[in-house]
């Protein structure tokens, strides 16, 4: 179910869905494949939006997509990528032919990702399955409401949900496959991998993917 999804470092995803290639948040990326058909960027924060790995993974085509308010941010990529597509919280839409529902990505009681910034996850389908990709969140009610087969959700903490609180939104969500991210290298340690597995109740299974 979740052999198309890869993790790099902190929260980069690569997700297959049979010609295409998507990124999300492509960051500290060691190679330069150039595949991209997609790549979607959750907010403006350096380890989410790096036009410097975005170079490395975007081809002749690819469609940069981005939460609207970071407009004039995101054209520090354009000369990487075909065109730019805009996104906002807390719908569904078709960004140059890609199907996808957005989320507000926020914290509650922190500073760092306020609710006002427009920041979005992405619930995406691939390989049958509805992937959701969290970007830098808590354990808000619109997470809390998200349905899907496949979570990859932050657990590192400081910025974004702890292991604790990553695996509580699990259990009210009961994906078929929960996927930590975040975790590792800036924020969090590589343990906190096995921590969150091992809170997360049955029938989710756990997938540990990142690269350290």
């Amino acid at each position: 179910m979740t052999e198309q999804i890869e993790v790099f470092t902190q929260s980069s995803i690569r997700i297959k869905d049979g010609d295409r290639t998507i990124y999300i948040d492509p960051f500290r990326m060691e190679n330069e494949p150039h595949d991209a058909d997609y790549i979607l960027i959750t907010h403006d924060h350096y380890d989410h939006f790096s036009p410097e790995d975005i170079a490395k993974a975007a081809g002749r085509e690819t469609v940069l997509v981005v939460p609207e308010k970071m407009a004039d941010k995101a054209r520090e990529a354009g000369a990487f990528v075909s065109r730019i597509e805009t996104v906002r919280p807390g719908i569904s839409c078709e960004a140059a032919g890609l199907p996808m529902e957005t989320v507000p990505a926020y914290n509650v009681m922190k500073p760092f990702h306020p609710k006002s910034a427009g920041w979005v996850g992405y619930i995406l389908q691939a390989g049958g399955s509805r992937i959701y990709i969290a970007g830098d969140t808590d354990a808000t009610k619109e997470a809390q409401a998200v349905k899907c087969d496949i979570a990859l959700v932050p657990i590192g903490g400081t910025y974004t949900m702890d292991v604790r609180k990553a695996a509580e939104l699990i259990g009210a969500i009961r994906p078929a496959v929960a996927i930590p991210t975040h975790y590792g290298s800036i924020v969090g340690k590589p343990a906190d991998g096995e921590a969150f597995a091992r809170l997360v109740e049955k029938p989710t299974a756990v997938e540990l993917k990142i690269r350290f």
